[in-house]
């Protein structure tokens, strides 16, 4: 491995948050990490290609690990060309960077490339057909990365949360704490998955890495990456908010508050598939990798806010 062992770009997202930490506390990664966030390289800059080709020659990584992402949903349907800018066009100038120094890529993706109408989980081999700007953005990304024949892993992921940045998560606790009722949509199902333990297997598979490099051993390509079980919006935000009450938290929302509605009472710019769950076998053998369930990773990110609420 190279000097500095790897770049990380969108640093300050809740992704990038967490793998700066856990890269950071990890087999001496905190001396071989250089942390970028969007002042440093902005994927919607003209000049991206110069400015990451500028951060490669100055930091030498054998690494790069791609955080970075345009992640407002309903948003993008307005913005669809700086979506597409970002997460599609980006991923590909980076993939053309690292192909010609020979570094491994690694980039997350999005259970919304898929339409939802699989009545099981989805494959990383099944048809993509993604019902939003967002999805067809990322997707975008994914070929691009691909066909800029950069050694890669694609980590496509779900319903991400975390103690940092702006998620589904900490929004129902303040919404919680600001009304006496909420209606949640209850016929779109996922896994939600904690940004830390991304992160966590992220690091894994780097230390792996690091011990094999670029051998016929070490996998590559595309691989889904979720937590375990599977629930709906409202039965995310049933199981937070009671898990919330018991520890302490005090919300307006009154106990039988919270109410269950199907997605067509909720009308959003960007339609969301109504099946987002993924089969994540592949990536489990290939990195021999034991998924966390959902709920654990709640449990974990509600101690965290509880522990800086009190």
């Amino acid at each position: 491995m190279k000097d500095n062992a790897a770049l990380l770009l969108g640093c300050d997202g809740q992704l990038g948050f967490e793998l700066r930490r856990v890269l950071g506390e990890t087999n001496g990664w905190n001396k071989a990490v250089t942390a970028l966030d969007l002042a440093d390289c902005d994927f919607s800059s003209p000049n991206f290609r110069e400015i990451l080709t500028e951060w490669v020659e100055k930091t030498r990584p054998a690494v790069i690990i791609n955080a970075a992402a345009y992640t407002a949903v309903d948003r993008a349907e307005a913005e669809a060309e700086l979506a597409l800018e970002v997460n599609g066009t980006a991923p590909g100038i980076l993939g053309e960077v690292a192909a010609a120094r020979d570094l491994l890529v690694i980039h997350y993706s999005t259970d919304y490339v898929f339409d939802g109408t699989s009545h099981r989980p989805y494959r990383e081999d099944d048809p993509t057909n993604p019902l939003n700007v967002y999805g067809q953005s990322k997707l975008a990304g994914e070929t691009a990365l691909r066909d800029s024949g950069a050694l890669h892993l694609i980590f496509r992921t779900s319903w991400v949360f975390g103690a940092h940045g702006g998620n589904f998560l900490k929004t129902m606790l303040r919404l919680a704490s600001e009304r006496e009722t909420l209606s949640v949509v209850s016929d779109q199902i996922g896994a939600p998955t904690s940004a830390a333990w991304l992160a966590e297997v992220t690091a894994r598979v780097l230390t792996r890495y690091g011990q094999q490099g670029a051998s016929e051993n070490f996998p590559t390509g595309l691989f889904h990456l979720t937590a375990a079980g599977r629930t709906s919006w409202h039965g995310y935000a049933a199981y937070l908010l009671t898990l919330a009450r018991e520890r302490g938290m005090r919300f307006c929302l009154a106990p039988d508050g919270l109410k269950a509605i199907p997605a067509n009472a909720y009308p959003t710019p960007a339609a969301r598939p109504a099946n987002s769950c993924l089969d994540c076998s592949r990536v489990m053998t290939a990195f021999s990798i034991e998924q966390q369930h959902w709920q654990d990773g709640v449990q974990a990110v509600l101690e965290t806010l509880s522990g800086k609420i009190a």
